[in-house]
Parts: C-alpha cells; sequence; structure tokens
C-alpha cells in the first residue's frame, strides 16, 4: 500500500507540541523502495538525476551506534524534488563526491544535522547552506522535534520507527531497514516547507537561517575530556585509587573496541567494570568468579581485564585522577558556587532568571536562546564594572553566540551583571529540555 504523500495545500497546521488528530500512516515510499547503489556506474547516474532536480536536497545517514566503535554512515539516504530518493552504499562507495558536484550550492535539509554531518563530510559531503528541521522545531518551541512526531503533527501523516537502532553495518540490508530508511527522507523537504512558513510567521527566520549557518561552518568536535568518567554506575566507587582503576579498565576496553571496530559496551559492559574495581579480585580465579565475567567471552579475556586492574592498583599517588572532575567549563558546579563565590552565585541567578524569561516570551528552550556555559563564564568572571551593554556583547560575540542572541540577550545580562549583590541562592543545574522520541525517531541511525 502506497499512501499519498502531501503537498503544501494539505498541510495540517499544528499547535507546537499539540498532536495531529487523525495523523495517515506513510506505509511506502512514493516511488517504492529504491535499489541501492553500490557500484560507479548507477552513483553517476543518480548524480545526474540529483542535478536535473530542483530545490532543497534531503540528506540522512544510518550509522551502526550500540555495534560498532566508529560514527562512520553505513547507508546515505538523499531526496530531492524531481529526482526521487536515491539509498548510497558508502562501504562500497567511500566517495561521494560526485554528488557533492551534482548539488551544489543547494540547501541541505537534514533532521538533528549535528549527527549526521560528520560521517557525511567523510565521504566528501559537505552543505554550503543548511536546514536543520529538528532545530527549527526547538525554535519555534515545539515540546517534541522527534523527526517521527513533527512529520506527524506538522504533516498529518505517522513514519514507521522501528528500525532506527539496527545494526547497519549488516549486509546485505533486509528490506524493511530500507523501506524505513528511504521514508525517512520522503517527507523531509516537505517538513523544511511548512517549518519555514512557521519561522517567517513567527518573526524568527533570521534567527534560525544563523544557527543553520554555525551548524554547517562548525569545525569538527573536539573530543570530550575524561570520557572514563560517564561510566555508568562510577558513582558507587568510592577513592581516588579505584577511579584509575575505572580509567584503566575503560582505556584498555576503548583500545580494543577500536582495534576491532566494535561499540566498547559489547566488548565490556560498563557494569563489568565498576564490578570488577568495587571486587578488587586478588587473581584470574577471583575474577571468573564474579558473575558478569563468568561467561565465557569474557573469561577468555579474564587476563587482560585483570592486567589494566593491577596497572592502576600500582600507580603512584601522586598520579592517580582527583575525585571531582573539573567542570567543562573549567568552573565549579552551580551547586557549589554559594560557597566559593556567593557573589558569583547572586550573579548567576539573576542572569538565569532574565534568560528565562527571554526564552519564555519567545516560545524557544533557554538552551537555545544562549549557551548555557557562556553564561555561567560571564557571571562568574564578569567584565570589570560597569558593565556595558557593548563590552557583554563583544564578549558574547567571542564566546560564539550569534548575532540574534547577542540582540536579545546583551543588555539584559549587562543589568545583571552590573546590580547589586543579592544574598546568594543554591545553585542547581537545570536539566535540558530533553525530548524523549528523539532517540526513537530522530534519526540516530
Amino acid at each position: 500500500m502506497t499512501s499519498t504523500v502531501p503537498d503544501s495545500s494539505h498541510q495540517q497546521n499544528q499547535d507546537p507540541g499539540g498532536g495531529a488528530e487523525h495523523a495517515r500512516p506513510l506505509l511506502e515510499p512514493s516511488e517504492g523502495i529504491p535499489p541501492v547503489i553500490v557500484d560507479e556506474a548507477s552513483l553517476h547516474a543518480a548524480a545526474a538525476r540529483l542535478a536535473a532536480g530542483n530545490g532543497p536536497v534531503a540528506f540522512d545517514a544510518e550509522r551502526a551506534s550500540g555495534y560498532r566503535y566508529s560514527q562512520r554512515a553505513y547507508l546515505v539516504q538523499i531526496r530531492r524534488r524531481g529526482s526521487g530518493t536515491h539509498l548510497i552504499d558508502p562501504v562500497a562507495l567511500p566517495d561521494l563526491v560526485r554528488i557533492q558536484q551534482a548539488v551544489g550550492d543547494a540547501e541541505w535539509v537534514l533532521h538533528a544535522a549535528s549527527q549526521d554531518l560528520p560521517c557525511l563530510a567523510e565521504l566528501g559531503l559537505r552543505p554550503g547552506a543548511l536546514f536543520d528541521t529538528e532545530l527549527a522545531g526547538r525554535l519555534l518551541g515545539y515540546e517534541r522535534v522527534g523527526l517521527g512526531i513533527m512529520v506527524e503533527r506538522v504533516l498529518g501523516f505517522s513514519l514507521e520507527k522501528g528500525h532506527s537502532a539496527a545494526d547497519w553495518s549488516t549486509r546485505p540490508l533486509p528490506e524493511p531497514w530500507l523501506r524505513y530508511a528511504a521514508l525517512d527522507v520522503e517527507l523531509l523537504i516537505e517538513l523544511r516547507d511548512a517549518l519555514h512558513g512557521e519561522l517567517a510567521a513567527q518573526d524568527k527566520l533570521r534567527f534560525a537561517r544563523e544557527e543553520f549557518a554555525s551548524i554547517a561552518a562548525a569545525p569538527p568536535r573536539e573530543p570530550r575530556p575524561e570520557l572514563w568518567r560517564r561510566t555508568s554506575g562510577i558513582h558507587r566507587v568510592r577513592n581516588r585509587r579505584q577511579l584509575a582503576a575505572v580509567r584503566s579498565m575503560w582505556t584498555t576496553r576503548d583500545r580494543i573496541a577500536r582495534e576491532r571496530d566494535i561499540a566498547p559496551g559489547r566488548v565490556l559492559p560498563d557494569s563489568a567494570i565498576i564490578d570488577a574495581v568495587l571486587n578488587n579480585p586478588a587473581d584470574v580465579e577471583a575474577l571468573t568468579r564474579l558473575p558478569i565475567f563468568s561467561g565465557p567471552r569474557l573469561r577468555r579475556n579474564a587476563r587482560t581485564w585483570l592486567t589494566a586492574l593491577r596497572e592502576a592498583a600500582s600507580l603512584p599517588e601522586d598520579t592517580l585522577p582527583p575525585a571531582v572532575a573539573p567542570g567543562g567549563d573549567g568552573l565549579p558546579p552551580p551547586n557549589r558556587w554559594a560557597d566559593r563565590d556567593p557573589v558569583a552565585a547572586a550573579r548567576l541567578v539573576r542572569v538565569r532568571a532574565q534568560l528565562g524569561a527571554i526564552a519564555a516570551e519567545r516560545s524557544m528552550p533557554v538552551e537555545n536562546l544562549l549557551e548555557p556555559a557562556l553564561a555561567r563564564r560571564l557571571a562568574w568572571s564578569p567584565p570589570a564594572a560597569p558593565a556595558s551593554v557593548e563590552i557583554v556583547a563583544e564578549l558574547l560575540r567571542k564566546g560564539g553566540a550569534r548575532p540574534w542572541q547577542v540582540e536579545l540577550t546583551a543588555s539584559p545580562i549587562a543589568s545583571c551583571l552590573s546590580a547589586p549583590p543579592a544574598p546568594p541562592e543554591r545553585l542547581d543545574e537545570p536539566a535540558p529540555r530533553r525530548d524523549p522520541a528523539a532517540s526513537a525517531d530522530g534519526g540516530t541511525g
């Protein structure tokens, strides 16, 4: 069964965060499931069709997160009006510069672009202009911004999202997965057009364009420091020596996973690391008596994990990791500001209140109005008094704020930084607003 694809006249206007009352299931791509392109001749033909198409170009990529160590693309989906949908196997065709040349300077449309742009860049694909439908939804105030829920609420169609967590390194790819992949770009351009109209109606189109340009021009992300501290269950570790053992086992696991291109959790679960560290086994026999290490696969490599534990046990005291990691922005955690610097804590309370009010007035998440880390830096180390609007604006620009953000926030922040001290309050880091559907239907394959 093939569902009719809506054009702009069929769009169902929904309130942000609302729902389409009668969403119709989209079960098949409008032109059927296209064959997967695996050879140069087919790639050349697809490039010619894309070049002959018109308007924006929808892109998506499927990775094998949870199965593979790398974040490379294992399938690339492209759609353009007048061209149809193309599914390309980047394992067989790792150089897609021909596609880049075919689409030229056309606008790219992606959902959650920052997730897919790095793996597309590895294939020679880089956008000149960009429209991110997920970010557009955030700026418009949508409570949930997963692709499936936005297509349903904006266009009135429901998408199947059953294969987002599949192992896309599988070959050959099953037909149901290919259907899912093609449907991911089926309505992306129509969604873009509808959201473009909403941005214009809310006078946020300039905001969005500046955000999209920033994403397109962003350099590759630097790896996060001390990723081992994100090991699940690390809060159970009681001292620096045990932290060193977690670090040693995590580093060993990461090396093995990278060499074998296997997701680290499939080499050794986080729970096994914490169990071994807390029990501190004296030998291989004691280690393999632990429930997680009793299986044949982990038993075979038990000596590797025991060696990692012993290396941590032999470290000099002055090389052990600190008990508490410094904040990602080099500042103390906000809940300690009142003890460390009560005046700075009071400044941050005022800044957060002002930013929250502006974000509410504009119907967008406060983290999209201004990066929280930048607000914290200004509150902790403000410019010399008086903090003029011009000085604050320059600091915001140097911190990466876009022009629209500077325009909306420089004056209120300057007032907060110049206000007399107020009694300090306890500061807890606000949790970013998360979309519960994002991992399920946000195109994170």
